[in-house]
């Protein structure tokens, strides 16, 4: 029997005890990802687990959202902004024992062209070649200036492949990581083992169970009964308080990138009707939902863009509450009683939140059913892909994830050519150009209510004491464990 993890039962909610090792860190999490490939599968839970822990980049982003080297040790770019010259470290190695080398930066960047599936891979549509000028030194050949290309290699996008280690990502992950995948249990468990072959700095923690737990309850409570060490987010706020309280636990509070969104489906009837949109938007109140929701916590933001973002400005109060604004859009677009389908991941943030938004939705005619679909695979394939829905919750992780709303084919179903030619022009153009033409994009959403910005969702971490080195703000995709140590 493993001295790792002792596990009864195997379902998410299963009681576990993880041994006394001082090597050991037990993780909690809610989403669990459905396999180990985020080259063709959607959804954060896939990189929150295993982007920079096992797979790494050529670059990252650190706490303050600032782009650092990892696997380039230093680059340059050219005064064109067209071409990049990469420095790679001649240390790193694959966990399947290859090197990393110029080779693999060219693989796995023209790799995302050809081979990945998942909607954010049009962003290395930029890239025009990659040359392998030594082992050490990878030049990347843009098509086109791009402001936002850089950044992109901190996220999945950038993740480094090993040539001999694709034929099966699904089940096994192979990185230059400091961890490596040992074993996984479906509906329960990853357990990750330090990488013995790490070119850095070893972490502190030579174990990390990685453990899944939908319910909140049982979620709170394998903390308080050492089944884990860390909830990696609290998913209901109202249990803040008791470890709060509790000298034996840490609260680490600070914010995300995580836009809590009302998607609507801008393509289908009634949506499609701007008057509708609006009408929505008048009809919610979303600080008492963020209270209600959300006790109180996370940020109000009425955009597409996070304060971190340099082009944020506040448009929370583009759509005040305003009940009768509300149903006299929705008489003027002859749509007075619509019926809607909110279909919603089934995570409590989302259930909380639809809850409240169905309530005051029927306060100005508008019928709500909601739908909650298992998460990730059933609303990844009927929501996402299949853009079967009227209404949706979710918490969109990816950093300046505004982009999306220039994909007239993504989920969103919004089609704006003056969104789409401003992306385009903030891409291209100077640090100062980018600000203003993104501030036009977020402005143009709001105006055409292309979604409902509920909030922004915040970062609550809780962990025993003993662990230390979290990083108060969530910036990234990752769940980053390589700066966590024992007290």
């Amino acid at each position: 029997m493993s001295a790792l993890l002792v596990v009864s039962g195997c379902s998410a909610g299963s009681s576990a005890t993880v041994a006394k090792d001082p090597g050991t860190l037990a993780i909690g999490y809610t989403a669990e990802p459905a396999n180990f490939d985020f080259t063709r599968t959607d959804g954060a839970a896939i990189p929150q687990a295993l982007l920079y822990n096992v797979y790494e980049g050529l670059v990252k982003l650190d706490a303050d959202a600032k782009i650092v080297p990892l696997l380039a040790e230093s680059w340059t770019i050219s005064e064109d902004r067209k071409t990049y010259d990469f420095k790679l470290r001649k240390d790193a190695k694959f966990s399947d024992g290859a090197p990393f080398t110029a080779e693999d930066v060219k693989f796995s960047l023209m790799r995302v062209k050809t081979d990945w599936t998942v909607s954010i891979k049009s962003t290395m549509d930029v890239v025009d070649r990659v040359d392998v000028v030594a082992p050490d030194h990878a030049r990347v050949v843009l098509t086109k200036p791009s402001n936002g290309w850089l950044f992109s290699l901190t996220s999945r996008l950038g993740a480094m492949f090993s040539r001999t280690g694709v034929a099966d990502l699904a089940n096994k992950p192979i990185g230059t990581g400091p961890y490596t995948v040992s074993s996984r249990r479906r509906g329960d468990s990853i357990v990750l083992k330090q990488n013995p072959a790490y070119w850095g700095r070893k972490p502190a923690y030579s174990t990390v169970v990685l453990k899944y737990i939908k319910d909140p309850t049982a979620l709170n409570n394998a903390l308080l009964s050492n089944g884990i060490d860390v909830i990696s987010a609290i998913t209901v706020p109202d249990s803040i308080p008791q470890f709060q309280s509790d000298d034996r636990f840490t609260v680490v509070e600070g914010t995300t990138n995580s836009e809590v969104t009302l998607a609507f489906n801008n393509a289908r009837p009634p949506l499609n009707d701007v008057r509708v949109r609006r009408a929505l938007s008048y009809a919610i109140d979303r600080k008492a939902l963020l209270d209600t929701a959300w006790g109180g916590r996370g940020t109000l933001i009425g955009s597409m863009v996070p304060p971190t973002d340099p082009w944020y400005e506040d448009l929370s109060n583009a759509y005040p509450f305003d009940p009768a604004k509300a149903k006299a859009l929705l008489a003027e677009a002859g749509q007075p009683n619509p019926s809607l389908r909110l279909r919603i991941p089934n995570l409590p943030y989302a259930v909380s939140a639809a809850q409240v938004v169905a309530s005051q939705l029927a306060d100005v005619g508008v019928t709500v059913t909601i739908e909650p679909l298992d998460f990730p695979a059933v609303w990844l394939k009927q929501v996402f892909t299949d853009r079967d829905y009227d209404l949706s919750i979710i918490q969109h992780v990816e950093a300046r994830d505004i982009v999306t709303f220039g994909r007239p084919k993504y989920y969103w179903g919004y089609d704006s050519k003056p969104v789409q030619q401003n992306l385009a022009k903030a891409d291209a153009g100077t640090p100062q150009e980018q600000v203003d033409a993104m501030r036009q994009v977020a402005r143009r959403l709001s105006k055409d209510a292309a979604a409902d910005w509920l909030f922004l969702f915040p970062n609550v971490i809780v962990a025993k004491n003993k662990v230390t080195g979290f990083v108060r703000n969530q910036v990234s995709e990752s769940f980053d464990l390589t700066g966590l140590a024992p007290r």
